[in-house]
């Protein structure tokens, strides 16, 4: 298999990234044949998967329009944030609040390497090559130290990436951490694969979890309930823990059942 001159070094092109799965839904380019491959395995199972990819992303959109435009918040620090495709954060929340500091966060080679070369220029952004598993070395990263205060309002983006960290690796004290250096009125925006929504795809949805154990990303499909764990210690913004369209949708809801195959919501800080 030939390098493209974009992959780094350091990765190994035969086994398959979750990031860059995701950015095939998506209809990105910055994926290899090992990565098309799998999505394709798991799309035997749930054909619908790029529709909940998009919903995803719109949710996120609506929710960065919202952390800046109706909280005014203006620091953004997004965990897992994957490879850069349209709508990303710093382009949503800098048009929203000329000036809004974001850090990106993945622990893929491909996906920061891509962000480096997406913020060239923009001194208000960067990236950090770090795992949500380790809250303090992103907090004490320079890049955070650089943008963020932590003093004043942050909005804390875990968006799609709670799903692939498994109970034994504690996501739930993760989280916690971080919302503990985050200053009152903070925000923490939301999704988790769920299918509690939507029963009915269930039965397929283990299917394609199991193409995620096989490529050692287990996908971690958790009910309402413990999704709202995550959510301790926050105040839950109306209309609180939802299917993704249905969390403040700006057009007509969005009526494909795979899209309900998730929970989103919003929550602040006291």
């Amino acid at each position: 298999m030939e390098r493209p001159a974009w992959a780094p070094r350091s990765i190994d092109i035969t086994v398959p990234s979750v990031s860059r799965i995701y950015d095939f839904y998506l209809g990105g380019s910055h994926n290899f044949e090992v990565d098309r491959a799998a999505a394709r395995r798991a799309m035997e199972f749930l054909p619908g998967l790029p529709g909940i990819m998009r919903a995803n992303r719109a949710f996120l959109r609506r929710a960065v329009r919202y952390a800046a435009e109706e909280e005014g918040i203006t620091q953004f620090l997004d965990i897992g944030s994957g490879i850069p495709t349209f709508g990303n954060v710093h382009e949503v929340a800098q048009r929203s609040r000329p000036g809004a500091r974001v850090v990106y966060v993945d622990n893929d080679p491909v996906a920061v390497a891509h962000s480096q070369a997406v913020l060239a220029g923009n001194a208000d952004a960067d990236v950090v090559a770090a795992d949500l598993r380790k809250p303090a070395e992103i907090l004490s990263s320079a890049p955070v130290e650089r943008l963020i205060d932590l003093n004043r309002p942050v909005a804390l983006l875990l968006v799609a990436i709670l799903h692939f960290v498994e109970d034994a690796d504690d996501p739930y004290a993760a989280v916690a951490e971080l919302r503990d250096a985050l200053a009152p009125g903070s925000l923490l925006v939301l999704t988790h694969a769920s299918f509690d929504g939507v029963p009915s795809l269930a039965a397929r949805g283990d299917g394609a979890a199991g193409v995620y154990e096989n490529i050692r990303n287990p996908l971690i499909m958790r009910s309402r309930e413990d999704v709202a764990r995550f959510f301790e210690g926050y105040d839950m913004v109306e209309p609180g823990l939802v299917a993704m369209p249905r969390w403040r949708p700006e057009a007509a809801e969005d009526d494909d059942p795979y899209a309900f195959s998730g929970l989103a919501g919003v929550g602040r800080t006291a």
